[in-house]
C-alpha cells in the first residue's frame, strides 16, 4: 500500500487528526510519508491548512502538498466557482499522488468532507481519483448516532465504484461514550462490511506534537502501522448483551 485515500462520512469528524496519526505511526515504523491535500477550503492565503497540521503533529519529516486553496468553507467545486479559481480534476489528484509515491513509502490523500463531495463541474469526486490509482480508501467516521448508516452508505458507494474500503477508524472517540457510541463499536463492522481499524481519542489534536507522536500507534491497528487491536477495545467499551437476550 503506497497510496491511501482518507475520506470521511461527513465534515468535522476528525479526518485530519486521523490522517496525522497514520502519518505519525508510519514514521515511527521507519517509513517515509507524504500527505496530499488536493483541495483546502475555508483557509486564508497565509493560514496553515490540513496538510501543514499533519506535519505539525506527525513530524517535520512528513512531506506536505496542497494542490488548490479556496477561501470559503464550501465543497471544492462550489468554492472554486465562487472564487473564480480553477477546479481540480481526478487526473490532477492522481498524478500528484503518483509523483509523491515515487519517492515516499506512503502517500496519504486527505479528502474534503465525505467521499462524494464534488471537486469539479462534471461531478468528479475523491472516489474518481482513487479509482485512477486503484488505491484503497480508509473511512473516518464519528462515534455516535447516525454513523452506522453513513458508514455503510460510504462503504457501498466505494464498492459500487470497484474501490476497496480498507477499514474504518473512529475519528473522535469520546472520553465518556454514550450507549449509542458503545453499541456502534460492535455493530460497525457488521453493518458496513469493513473492519474497525482504530479509534482516536477526542481532543488528540490538542496534544503536544511529542505526545501525539508517542500515542498515535496505540490508536491504530497493525494495518496502519499501529498496535491497537479491536478485541480489548470492544471488551472495555462495548455494552454486554441484554439479560435474557436470545443468541443470534
Amino acid at each position: 500500500m503506497s497510496v491511501l485515500f482518507v475520506s470521511g462520512t461527513g465534515t468535522e469528524i476528525g479526518k485530519t487528526v486521523v490522517t496525522s496519526a497514520i502519518a505519525a505511526a508510519a514514521v515511527a515504523a521507519g517509513r517515509s510519508v507524504a500527505v496530499l491535500k488536493p483541495a483546502q477550503t475555508g483557509v486564508g492565503p497565509d493560514e496553515p491548512g490540513d496538510a501543514a497540521e499533519a506535519v505539525r503533529l506527525a513530524g517535520p519529516s512528513v512531506t506536505a502538498l496542497e494542490l488548490a486553496r479556496y477561501p470559503e468553507p464550501l465543497a471544492p467545486d462550489t468554492a472554486a466557482r465562487r472564487s473564480g479559481l480553477p477546479c481540480l480534476s481526478p487526473a490532477e489528484i492522481a498524478e500528484a499522488a503518483a509523483r509523491l509515491a515515487s519517492d515516499h513509502d506512503l502517500v496519504l490523500v486527505e479528502g474534503a468532507g465525505g467521499l462524494l463531495v464534488r471537486f469539479d463541474e462534471d461531478g468528479h469526486t475523491l472516489a474518481d481519483a482513487a479509482r485512477l490509482l486503484s488505491a484503497p480508501v480508509l473511512v473516518v467516521a464519528p462515534a455516535g448516532l447516525g454513523t452506522l448508516n453513513s458508514t455503510t452508505l460510504t462503504a457501498e458507494a466505494l464498492r459500487a465504484r470497484a474501490l476497496s474500503p480498507l477499514g474504518v477508524v473512529v475519528g473522535s472517540w469520546p472520553a465518556e461514550p454514550d450507549l449509542a457510541s458503545r453499541c456502534n463499536l460492535a455493530d460497525l463492522p457488521g453493518s458496513s462490511g469493513i473492519p474497525l481499524l482504530g479509534a482516536v481519542p477526542e481532543g488528540s489534536g490538542a496534544l503536544s506534537p511529542d505526545r501525539f507522536r508517542a500515542a498515535a500507534p496505540g490508536w491504530l491497528a497493525p494495518a496502519l502501522d499501529g498496535t491497537w487491536t479491536a478485541g480489548p477495545f470492544l471488551t472495555r467499551w462495548a455494552p454486554p448483551p441484554l439479560a435474557g437476550a436470545l443468541p443470534g
